[in-house]
């Protein structure tokens, strides 16, 4: 009779691994979100609605949203710009290109705000070359658009660069040898299987760019109704002990936010499935 041994892992199980895992999520994600509801609970339907809907908060809105969605599509294009030519080219001082892109990772945003005010100001390296045009991009909304993309575009990169790499080469020559000429390859062979990742970086630049503060504060000017975004005007309340007021704007940005990062990872899924059941 033959004895069959059963070998245990070494790792934990699933359902100490589903235990840690939602303590941790309950811990540092859904106790600090919950706090923002129940703050809100403090104000009335007519209080909350006036702190939302007031005219400065609104033009905080607008500019907010506005500006994330830019920089976002923006490092979207020029994130799989700059991933397409570390993968697929080979030229001198690559690895440091490449060490470049994780710059505004390492970089404290005040330090880059800081410095892009600097360069983009009237009389900075670049601000004084676009002046005579009549461009002005520090204390500006374009200075904002700027900022934003500079902290998002690493997101990008490194999300689409691994799955480049993963690429099969042979498909793309398969395409050329049925007469597919470089744009039908790129378009109708590669760029199908880069959405995935180019959504996914587009969301994760899209939500940094939100929460932005540090770099923005600095280069936009806080003008209110022109350039002051909404993480400004929390941090404001929050200095003027106006806690509920506070996490009121805070409660809409968490409530937007998540319905844009709902939507987008939608769209994934049924790009996803959509070329599943063509295949």
């Amino acid at each position: 009779m033959k004895t069959v041994s059963i070998q245990r892992s070494s790792l934990p199980g699933f359902g100490r691994t589903l235990g840690f895992t939602l303590f941790y999520l309950s811990l540092f994600v859904l106790l600090p979100l919950s706090a923002i509801f129940l703050n809100t609970m403090d104000l009335s339907w007519e209080q909350f609605l006036n702190i939302v809907t007031d005219d400065r908060v609104v033009a905080s809105y607008k500019l907010s949203f506005g500006t994330s969605l830019a920089a976002a599509g923006i490092n979207a294009v020029f994130g799989l710009i700059v991933a397409w030519v570390l993968v697929r080219y080979r030229f001198p001082g690559k690895r440091l290109v490449d060490g470049l892109v994780d710059l505004p990772f390492a970089l404290p945003t005040a330090v880059a705000g800081i410095a892009l005010t600097a360069l983009y100001a009237e009389n900075g390296w670049v601000g004084q070359l676009l002046k005579p045009l009549g461009v002005s991009v520090a204390f500006s909304p374009l200075g904002i658009m700027v900022a934003l993309t500079f902290i998002g575009l690493p997101f990008v990169v490194r999300t689409v660069q691994p799955i480049l790499e993963d690429l099969d080469r042979g498909v793309e020559e398969a395409a050329a040898s049925l007469g597919a000429d470089r744009w039908q390859i790129f378009v109708r062979v590669l760029l199908p299987e880069l959405m995935p990742a180019i959504s996914t970086g587009f969301a994760l630049a899209f939500a940094r760019a939100l929460g932005e503060y540090g770099s923005v504060v600095f280069i936009s000017g806080n003008m209110p109704m022109k350039t002051e975004i909404t993480p400004l005007l929390i941090m404001t309340k929050l200095e003027q002990f106006d806690y509920t007021g506070a996490t009121a704007l805070a409660l809409i940005m968490l409530l937007v936010s998540f319905l844009l990062l709902l939507l987008i990872n939608g769209l994934q899924w049924l790009g996803s499935r959509e070329r599943r059941g063509t295949r």
